[in-house]
């Protein structure tokens, strides 16, 4: 199945200052897949090993000669590795951090050989390494599941993908068009986006197998969590893991996940869960200015890495797909829009999400999502349905000035100028703002429209 990343492998090719490039990401998001069809397909000669699979490889790349590497996987796998037209795919690299430290020795013996690697987990690796990062000698790039329009894609609805890049707010968009979009995206909410279950969904449109394949990833994952610490701090992080469903869009509490873990506890299983890129945590900042980060406090919201798994684990069986949002819409709707904006380019960014919160006695508000592109900071309000109160994204753009807002909802696209008042300090306050509406299924393009 095409991905947007295929392009930034491409690019990674074509560039005179590339280096080693190690591929991070959650487990079954394709990252095998497709950089082996792209060294299939872009390379005459290309090597592909597995350390996980053989012990014997792991011991190769404890020696610093890059040459007596290269040597000895030609013999072992009978292929010819050359400067300049071949590509060495080392996947499962977290297996052997030594195999990680090698990769500098690549960019300074060997530089014009292509050398990409992969690997689950690989973030507690290169946390725990004892050994020399190769800081500087080796670029990195990050993969999620797929996004709307490459499940479009794979649906083969070419047409329709085509269509939404086009579309422009003073388009006309039929409701029969517009609808057809939202019935696909629906079915995404359910099937979401990891491969397995988009293949297994375009080969036999059976949703029930859905469900199996959502549970047998969900399961691999669980079983991942015997590799973190002690059974105690295991079986925390496994109750974390259940629980964090529930708190999609909502600020933490630690005791609404758990009135028995120490927060403490729940702070490092939740920590270990984002390195394994299983959840995102969406940090509230204080800033309206680039750079967020600067503004951040320890107070969060979390996004779980895939919205098809999200459901599963909300336990929503549903054979049919058109009432899926009536009972969790808020939450997926914040779900799907926090995954649109992850999966964007550039690649080589390991993106951060925001979002606003003011908390004072009778005014709180809280803004949905504040996402940084080329400096320049993006309001975002998310709403599930046709309507829904913007008092909130008022209030921001009141307190800091800005002329434009983004809403997202299921409603087609449309600017308008609002004037309106909002209480504030026992006042009325003027607000004057361009209101940017779009559906949710053109979040991927939100920089197009500001």
């Amino acid at each position: 199945m095409k991905r947007y990343f295929e392009d930034y492998l491409k690019d990674w090719k074509n560039r005179t200052s590339r280096k080693p490039l190690l591929v991070r990401g959650a487990r079954q998001v394709g990252k095998t897949y497709t950089i082996d069809k792209f060294g299939k397909e872009e390379f005459d000669n290309y090597l592909k090993i597995n350390l996980e699979e053989n012990e014997d490889l792991q011991k190769l790349f404890r020696q610093k000669n890059t040459l007596q590497i290269i040597e000895n996987l030609s013999l072992m796998y009978q292929k010819q590795i050359k400067k300049g037209s071949s590509l060495l795919f080392i996947d499962e690299i977290q297996i052997c951090p030594e195999a990680i430290s090698s990769l500098r020795y690549f960019y300074e013996q060997q530089p014009e050989l292509y050398v990409i690697a992969a690997g689950s987990l690989l973030d507690h690796t290169l946390n725990q390494m004892q050994y020399s990062m190769p800081v500087g000698r080796v670029e990195f790039a990050y993969m999620h599941p797929l996004n709307f329009k490459e499940f479009l894609w794979a649906l083969n609805e070419i047409q329709l993908a085509d269509f939404i890049d086009k579309i422009e707010t003073d388009n006309y968009i039929s409701d029969a068009v517009h609808n057809k979009i939202l019935e696909l995206m629906r079915k995404y909410f359910f099937i979401g986006g990891m491969p397995e279950a988009v293949k297994t969904y375009v080969e036999n449109q059976d949703l029930i197998e859905i469900e199996r394949i959502h549970e047998n990833i969900l399961t691999s994952l669980e079983y991942d969590f015997a590799k973190y610490g002690t059974k105690t701090e295991q079986q925390q992080i496994l109750t974390v893991f259940r629980q964090i469903p529930k708190t999609i869009g909502r600020k933490i509490k630690y005791v609404n996940i758990s009135s028995t873990i120490r927060p403490e506890a729940q702070r490092n299983a939740l920590y270990k869960l984002e390195m394994s890129r299983i959840i995102k945590l969406v940090k509230h900042t204080s800033s309206y200015q680039s750079p967020l980060e600067h503004g951040t406090k320890d107070v969060f919201k979390p996004l779980f890495l895939d919205i098809g798994l999200l459901n599963h684990l909300l336990q929503v069986r549903l054979i049919d797909t058109d009432s899926l949002m009536s009972l969790y819409e808020g939450s997926l709707a914040e779900q799907f829009v926090g995954q649109e904006l992850l999966t964007m380019p550039p690649h080589f960014i390991d993106k951060q999400l925001f979002y606003w919160l003011r908390e004072s006695k009778n005014s709180n508000a809280e803004l949905d999502y504040l996402f940084e592109y080329n400096n320049k900071i993006i309001p975002v309000e998310v709403k599930s349905g046709k309507a829904g109160t913007l008092k909130s994204l008022f209030v921001f753009v009141y307190e800091h000035n800005f002329k434009k807002g983004i809403r997202l909802n299921i409603n087609k696209p449309e600017f308008q100028n609002i004037e309106t008042q909002i209480r504030l300090k026992a006042k009325n306050q003027d607000v004057k703002f361009e209101l940017i509406s779009l559906p949710l299924y053109l979040t991927y393009r939100l920089f197009d429209f500001m």
